[in-house]
């Protein structure tokens, strides 16, 4: 009976990554979007990029450098940077960049507030009703992207009338030092921090991918608001993020559930490698554990009874790989049966995350997704439990709840 029932769960598992497997491949890279010239009359009246900051002084200047770049026609396109209070020369450098920059930069500086409970939704809500454009498109400050990232985002909504699209975030690959010596050193001593970036973007891309499935099935249940496009006519209308103002997280994901109750066939994933957003990953565990415990701490307050579900059978099907291999040491179950388990929750997995990491255009971190594999369900039990419990977390120097 007991091994019935792991492998049951594992099956259903192995079973939904094969799903994702299929999902993916028929849904193709597209590049090089073009619009005809019968869709050009249709291109959103402008695009307003929105970048909340709080403490991006080392950061804030090499995006604004990417946005400065861009292919898209500067004169259809803003820039909004809402300095939340920011205590550091963020908004110094933003203000130096805005005397020389051919860009239209606005910069938003809002007034200091004693409730922070949800900082980044302020930040976005005040910005959008400054907002000139119709298409609005979110990052963050310590993001960077490449050169079409504005054009591919404004042709694929052209073409498919999207309410909302969302595409891929990830981690910067770390690298190893290009001296011989270090070569030798980082060979016999693994350099942990960049061990950490890495498992990181392997871990960040299973939740990429599978909420772009999710999305391709028209059954969405997560996003990112570091690369997240919608029209300001659909904020409105949904009220924006009424409902949800008094949690910190969820400017993104609990936006797009309701936009996607009402206008299912309208919320897209561009699944394009010229709006992959790159940023940096955490360098310590403190702030590791800080942002995944707010992610966490959101499947609670989801109103969509399937994305709970999905969330809950996630969890389950990772508290059975520490649990069967305590019932394997304690003969519960014997070993043939702990590999059959091992191998129906890993086999599909492992292929589909091969997959994304290709598509990140990171294939020379495939061979770590195993190792990656057999820490996840760890991982994945501990925050399930963390997030029940109510408290306080720092996030960019402030206590939100």
């Amino acid at each position: 009976m007991l091994i019935t029932s792991l492998l049951i769960i594992t099956g259903i598992y192995f079973l939904a990554n094969l799903s994702l497997v299929i999902i993916w491949l028929r849904n193709p890279i597209q590049s090089s979007l073009i619009v005809s010239p019968r869709l050009l009359g249709e291109v959103p009246k402008g695009l307003t990029v929105i970048i909340p900051v709080r403490n991006e002084a080392e950061n804030i200047l090499h995006l604004l450098l990417d946005l400065e770049k861009q292919t898209y026609s500067r004169h259809n396109y803003e820039v909004i940077v809402a300095d939340d209070d920011s205590t550091d020369d963020t908004l110094k450098i933003v203000q130096e960049f805005q005397k020389n920059t051919n860009i239209n930069l606005i910069i938003n500086q809002l007034p200091p507030k004693t409730n922070n409970t949800s900082p980044k939704k302020r930040a976005i809500d005040s910005s959008i009703n400054l907002a000139s454009g119709q298409l609005i498109i979110t990052t963050d400050g310590d993001c960077r992207v490449g050169e079409k990232w504005l054009e591919s985002i404004a042709n694929f909504q052209t073409k498919t009338g999207a309410y909302l699209v969302s595409c891929t975030v990830t981690f910067f690959e770390a690298q190893r030092h290009k001296d011989s010596k270090a070569q030798k050193s980082t060979i016999l001593f693994p350099n942990i921090d960049l061990f950490f970036t890495n498992i990181q973007i392997i871990e960040f891309a299973s939740l990429i991918g599978s909420g772009a499935c999710a999305m391709f099935v028209q059954k969405p249940n997560m996003c990112n608001g570091a690369n997240l496009t919608y029209l300001k006519s659909v904020f409105y209308e949904v009220n924006g993020f009424a409902g949800n103002e008094d949690l910190a997280s969820g400017d993104d994901e609990f936006l797009m559930h309701k936009i996607a109750a009402k206008y299912p066939d309208k919320v897209r994933f561009l699944k394009s490698q010229d709006t992959i957003v790159e940023t940096n990953a955490h360098t310590n565990w403190r702030s590791f554990y800080n942002q995944r415990k707010r992610w966490a701490s959101k499947w609670q307050h989801y109103n969509n009874w399937q994305t709970t579900a999905l969330a809950v059978f996630v969890f389950i099907a990772n508290l059975v790989i520490p649990l069967s291999f305590g019932f394997w040491l304690f003969d519960f179950i014997s070993a043939k049966s702990l590999v059959l388990v091992l191998s129906l929750k890993f086999l599909a997995e492992f292929i589909f995350l091969s997959l994304v990491i290709s598509f990140l255009r990171k294939k020379s971190l495939i061979w770590l997704i195993p190792f990656v594999q057999i820490i996840y369900p760890l991982y994945v039990v501990f925050f399930g439990l963390v997030a029940q419990k109510q408290g306080e977390y720092v996030w960019k120097g402030r206590k939100l709840k």
